[in-house]
């Protein structure tokens, strides 16, 4: 799998990169943002992967997530993935809908007619990105987390449900809590995996927990002038869900905050203190 450096830039003692590579499950060239700490230096470090929200690339966290600094103090490597895959002959035109196709692949490895063949974001974050990051940079594998904001959030809540013990700890911005209950879930999962309601369990927080899947503890939080707390996030199903599950939850809504990343960068430094704690570093 050869990987191309498209760019390396120096930046609290650390080394920010952006790099490419072909992509096995997409079919597509892929474009993703390892951070790596000045601790790097002949030792494997834990690794945070963090997952962007609709219309984003990789690049939205890595110019306006504000993690560098935090991570060059606690010695994290954090990976930061595309939402989708992207390229000529890939279906999903944005020009046509925002929330769904191109930026917004929602991880999930699709099964309908036209996406099966690219939309394969499940597969890629769990098993194809984690793999070549642990050949190519210093990490340890048996360390890391994840988190994301917005879609990402979801996401990465999904992801951790479904690995509790490949996660050591998982948190989110914003997240979509249950996708198969709101708009944006509804027409995402219906047109990568069908009309079958109980497929899309698989990739509903909530509903993952109603349906038996655990994990230690997680972390939320969200702003309370969020435009889309009320119709599209619904932190208070995740709540629910973990109160009766007795799943630890800290979530946590922020005062005048709303889902951009003036929201994100103020309080990344904060969820990446807490994965810090829980990946032991």
């Amino acid at each position: 799998m050869k990987m191309q450096t498209i760019s390396l830039n120096k930046s609290y003692g650390g080394i920010q990169g952006v790099y490419r590579h072909p992509s096995r499950e997409t079919k597509t060239d892929m474009t993703f943002s390892v951070f790596v700490p000045p601790q790097a230096t002949g030792a494997k470090l834990p690794a945070v992967y963090y997952l962007s929200g609709l219309t984003c690339t990789h690049a939205n966290v890595t110019e306006k997530g504000e993690y560098r600094q935090a991570c060059a103090e606690l010695g994290l490597v954090f990976v930061a993935p595309d939402t989708s895959p992207r390229g000529d002959g890939v279906p999903g035109d944005p020009a046509n809908s925002y929330d769904f196709g191109l930026g917004a692949g929602f991880y999930v490895d699709a099964t309908q007619e036209p996406f099966a063949r690219n939309y394969r974001m499940w597969s890629y974050v769990t098993e194809e990105l984690p793999k070549l990051v642990a050949e190519q940079f210093p990490v340890d594998a048996k360390r890391q987390s994840i988190f994301g904001h917005s879609m990402g959030g979801h996401g990465a809540l999904t992801v951790a449900l479904r690995n509790p013990d490949r996660y050591r700890a998982a948190s989110a911005f914003a997240p979509i809590v249950a996708p198969s209950q709101v708009p944006w879930g509804t027409q995402a999962l219906g047109g990568y995996l069908g009309n079958d309601k109980q497929a899309w369990r698989k990739h509903d927080a909530v509903a993952l927990i109603e349906d038996g899947a655990r994990f230690s503890e997680l972390l939320v939080d969200y702003g309370d002038a969020d435009q889309f707390l009320a119709e599209q996030l619904r932190p208070e199903l995740l709540k629910a869900a973990c109160e009766k599950a007795g799943i630890p939850l800290t979530v946590r809504g922020q005062p005048g905050y709303d889902h951009s990343y003036y929201f994100i960068s103020t309080f990344m430094a904060d969820h990446l203190r807490w994965h810090a704690a829980r990946l032991k570093v």
